[in-house]
C-alpha cells in the first residue's frame, strides 16, 4: 500500500489503529488530529491544491493584458505599445501580449480568470514594502505573518509538506506564528538532503536521546523526526515521476516543472509558492518583457497540459500576482516605471474564467498610475474559503466579498 495514502481514506478504513499499520507516523499523527477536529464540529482541509505564482518586479500589466481597443493606451506608448496587429484578441476591447498564445488558448477554453485593476488602498511604489504588502495582506502593517503562514497556524500542522517554497529564501508569505513551511531552491535539495545517508543520518542523531514525555524538547524533537520522515516519503515519491510535458530550460520552465512533480507525487502537499524575478522593466522594457511573459505562457501551458495527464486538472489552481503595475505612460528611456494597480489570475479548469472588473481607465488616472478597483484581499478571500478550505475573517483579520472566480 502507498505510503502516501490520503488521510481521507485512513480515516474511512477504520481509524487509527489502520492508519497506523499502512502509513508513516506522521501521518497518522495527521489523521488523528483531523478526526480530533472533526468530533470538534471542524472541517478538513479541502483536498484541492494552490500554486501561487509571483512575478517579482511589479509586471507591466497594459502589455500584459493590452486594451487594443482605446487610443489613450497608444498615445501614451508610443513606442513600447503592443501594435494591434500583433495582439492577440480575446475580447472586442481586450487582448494578450503576442507572446502568450498558450494562455490565450487556456482563456478560450475558459481556464483564466482576469482580475483587472487590482491593489490596495494608498499604493506603495516600493517594491520591499509593496511585497511585504501582499504577502502579509496587511496594507496598514497590523497583521504579523503571511497570509499563507496564518491560514496554516489555522489549520492542522502536523503535516510537513502540506505547504512548500520553491525559493532560495523563505518569503514572508509563508511565515507564520507556529507553521513552519520548508523552502527549497528546488527538488534537488531534497533529494540530495534525503539522499545522502550520512547527511540523513547526522540529522536525525542531532535530535539527541528521547526527551521526556511531554516536555517541549520531546514536541521539538517528534516535530523534526516528523519533517524528516515527510521527506524521505516525497523524496521516494519525487523519483517515479517523470514529467510528460516539454518545459523550457529557464525559471519558469524549471519552476513548473517542479511543481508538477510535487503535485503529481505529494497529495500530502496542498500549496506551493514560487517565486521569479526580472519584471521591473525601467528601460528597453520590450524585449525583456517578452521573454519574460513569454516564458510563463509557455511554462503555465506546459503545466496544466501536465495536470490533465496525470489526472490533477480538476484539483489545482495558479494564483499569480506582482507587487504592483506599471505607470501607464512610457518613460523616456523605452520601459515603464512603478505604478499602482494591475492584474491578477487564476489559472485551472475550475475557475470561472473570462475578464473580472472593468477595462483599465487610462482617462481617469491617480498620479499617472490606473486606480485601483479591487482589493487583492478579495481574491485572497475566495481563495482560501471556497478553494483550500480555509477561514479568510481569520487569516485577513476581516471579511471580504468574494469575487466570483471560481
Amino acid at each position: 500500500m502507498s505510503d502516501l495514502i490520503s488521510r481521507r481514506d485512513a480515516i474511512k478504513r477504520g481509524g487509527m489503529i489502520a492508519v497506523g499499520l499502512v502509513a508513516p507516523r506522521w501521518l497518522a499523527t495527521i489523521a488523528e488530529a483531523d478526526m480530533v477536529k472533526l468530533s470538534k464540529g471542524g472541517r478538513l482541509a479541502k483536498d484541492t491544491v494552490l500554486v501561487v505564482c509571483q512575478l517579482s518586479g511589479g509586471n507591466d500589466g497594459l502589455n500584459t493584458f493590452v486594451p487594443y481597443a482605446n487610443k489613450l493606451y497608444y498615445q501614451m506608448r508610443p513606442t513600447i505599445g503592443i501594435p494591434e496587429a500583433q495582439v492577440l484578441k480575446i475580447s472586442d476591447q481586450m487582448g494578450m501580449h503576442p507572446g502568450m498564445a498558450p494562455l490565450a488558448d487556456l482563456f478560450k477554453k475558459g481556464q483564466v480568470a482576469i482580475i483587472q485593476n487590482v491593489g490596495y488602498p494608498q499604493p506603495n511604489r516600493s517594491h520591499f514594502k509593496s511585497m511585504d504588502i501582499w504577502q502579509s495582506a496587511s496594507p496598514d502593517g497590523k497583521m504579523r505573518y503571511g497570509w499563507i503562514g496564518r491560514h496554516m497556524d489555522t489549520v492542522l500542522a502536523s503535516n510537513p509538506v502540506y505547504a512548500l517554497g520553491l525559493s532560495t529564501d523563505k518569503p514572508l508569505a509563508l511565515a507564520g506564528k507556529t507553521a513552519s513551511v520548508p523552502c527549497f531552491a528546488s527538488l534537488a535539495d531534497i533529494q540530495n538532503m534525503i539522499g545522502d545517508p550520512d547527511t540523513e543520518r547526522m540529522l536525525r542523531e542531532i535530535q539527541g536521546m528521547d526527551a521526556k514525555a511531554g516536555s517541549l524538547e520531546a514536541v521539538v524533537q517528534r516535530a523534526n523526526k516528523t519533517a524528516l520522515d515527510a521527506m524521505n516519503v516525497l523524496a521516494s515519491q519525487l523519483t517515479k515521476y517523470t514529467p510528460k510535458q516539454t518545459y523550457a530550460n529557464d525559471p519558469f520552465g524549471n519552476g513548473f516543472k517542479q511543481i508538477s512533480q510535487l503535485v503529481a507525487t505529494s497529495p500530502q502537499t496542498r500549496i506551493v509558492y514560487f517565486s521569479t524575478g526580472g519584471f521591473d522593466t525601467h528601460a528597453r522594457q520590450a524585449e525583456s518583457h517578452t521573454r519574460l511573459i513569454s516564458n510563463f505562457s509557455n511554462a503555465v501551458g506546459a503545466f496544466q497540459k501536465e495536470m490533465e495527464a496525470c489526472g490533477k486538472a480538476d484539483k489545482v489552481i495558479v494564483l499569480v500576482f506582482s507587487e504592483f503595475g506599471r505607470r501607464v505612460a512610457e518613460n523616456g528611456s523605452q520601459g515603464t516605471d512603478h505604478g499602482a494597480a494591475g492584474p491578477m489570475m487564476l489559472i485551472g479548469k475550475n475557475v470561472k474564467g473570462g475578464f473580472h472588473g472593468s477595462n483599465p481607465n487610462l482617462q481617469e488616472l491617480v498620479n499617472g498610475d490606473l486606480k485601483f478597483e479591487t482589493d487583492f484581499r478579495s481574491v485572497y478571500a475566495a481563495t482560501l474559503d471556497q478553494w483550500i478550505g480555509g477561514d479568510s475573517g481569520v487569516v485577513l483579520g476581516q471579511k471580504f466579498q468574494h469575487l466570483p472566480i471560481f
